[in-house]
């Protein structure tokens, strides 16, 4: 899974039948130990986060089973909103 923060939507007029009545979000994923930002990436949000929030999302098939998603084009899925992240460095 990958740690993020949501940044923005995505409004898709036109888009694959599959993808119909899907949240579309725009998440930039966050290094967990240093807290750099590093690339964005477009997650399916069936949770309902908010911009500003830190999310965790699960890519791959796995982001098609959380969902119950089979017949989507999806890679990308929002799975939690994160309350605290704690990192114990050296172990």
């Amino acid at each position: 899974m990958i740690i993020g923060k949501v940044i923005g939507n995505v409004w898709a007029t036109r888009k694959e039948e599959g993808l119909s009545g899907m949240k579309l979000m725009v998440v930039r994923r966050i290094d967990a130990c240093t807290n750099e930002e590093l690339e964005t990436l477009v997650a399916v949000d069936f949770i309902g986060a908010g911009i500003g929030e830190r999310v965790l999302v699960a890519t791959g098939s796995s982001a098609r089973n959380a969902g119950a998603i089979t017949d989507a084009p999806v890679d990308a899925t929002i799975v939690g909103i994160i309350d605290e992240v704690e990192v114990r460095e050296g172990v």
